[in-house]
Order: structure tokens, then sequence, then C-alpha cells
């Protein structure tokens, strides 16, 4: 699929295989989240655009690159996407945070929207959705559908981990969203968890499981 993105950076598949296994601590987990998030920023941020600044060195003046534009907007789909949105701002502190609030209905696997708060130019930036896992990809669907409402000038999507179906559903509603992943697993479960997988992001993250 043309707008899927493996990063397959030997550090980010280590950092992942470390965060699958069972016995893995809390805090572990929260820090490889928080590492490998840094590392898909660094490649999803690959193309922003750049435009020279006349700066001073401590030898001689020069024409040096810097970002161009509005500063990137990073949204994060509540609560498991701010393992994420911590590494992001660890690459890209500058850049504005939006979040989402979708909870998934246990019996249909629909995300249901209780929270929604972004910055009021978001329409001029440039935004980066952050989930851990892109599993039905019901959530993400929903949550690129709300901020589409805003008009942002381009919209990419990260997660940890995806499966197929989530792909194939998630491209379906948003062929112009690109997805930015760590790895594409074999399959969901019937309760719509990724096999193999690496559990509940978010209990993981945050010690509830």
């Amino acid at each position: 699929m043309p707008e899927l993105t493996v990063v397959d950076h030997p550090l980010v598949q280590h950092k992942l295989t470390l965060m699958r296994r069972q016995e893995t601590s809390t805090t572990e987990f929260r820090q490889l989240v928080r590492e490998v998030a840094l590392l898909l920023g660094y490649e999803i941020t690959r193309n922003l655009p750049l435009q020279t600044s006349r700066i001073h060195t401590p030898l001689e003046e020069m024409d040096a690159s810097v970002l161009a534009g509005k500063k990137l907007c990073i949204i994060s789909i509540l609560r498991a996407g701010n393992g994420l949105l911590d590494g992001m701002l660890d690459l890209m502190p500058s850049a504005r945070v939006g979040h989402i609030g979708l909870y998934r209905d246990p019996k249909t696997l629909t995300p249901v929207e209780y929270y929604y708060k972004v910055p009021g130019d978001i329409g001029e930036r440039p935004v980066l959705v952050v989930d851990p896992m892109l599993a039905t990809a019901n959530s993400a669907v929903a949550a690129v559908t709300r901020i589409k409402e805003n008009r942002p000038t381009d919209i990419k999507f990260a997660c940890l981990l995806a499966a197929p179906e989530g792909v194939r559903t998630f491209h379906a509603a948003h062929p112009d969203v690109p997805v930015f992943t760590a790895a594409v697993d074999r399959e969901l479960n019937d309760h719509g968890y990724i096999l193999p997988g690496l559990g509940d992001a978010g209990d993981r993250i945050y010690g509830t499981r």
C-alpha cells in the first residue's frame, strides 16, 4: 500500500520486541514507547519543508536551514496516545498539541467521542495523529474524520502496531492519510486485539493491567 510505511530501523524493531515481552515492566514499557515514538517521529518528519535563515556562527555568517511555516500539531487519541505524544515532543518540543477522547464500545467496537480540544489555528498546520494500536481502526477513522472538519493542511497517522484489517479499514475511509508504524502483525482476534501484538498498550503504559 503506497500510504503505509513500516519503519524497519533495527533500533525500532529491537525496542518493539522488548515491548512485546510479557515480563517487561510498566516503567520499561513506558520508556520504550517514548523512545520508539521519537524514532518514528524522525521518519515521519523527513519531508517537512525548510527555508533558509541568515545566522552567525562563531566564525562567519551563513545561510542555514530552518523549518518553514506553522509548527506541526500532534493530536493524541486518549488515553494511550499520550505515551507516543511524549516521545514526539522530545523530538519536536515546539509542536502544538491537541487531544481527542474516544472509547471503544465493548459490544459494537465502535468509537464514542467524549472530548475534543485542538489549537484554534489547526487549519493552518500539518497534523500528526498518534495512537499506539491500529487494530479495528474504528477509533482512528473517527478521529481523523473529526479532525478533517478543521481542514488542517496535511494529516498523517502514527502507531506502534497495526493489523492488516485495520490498515484496510483506515485506508478505505482515508486513502489520503499516510500511516506510519513499526510493524504490521498477523491478524485481529475475536475481541479486536492485534495478534501476536503486545497486549493493551494503555494498560501497559499506565500500569492498569
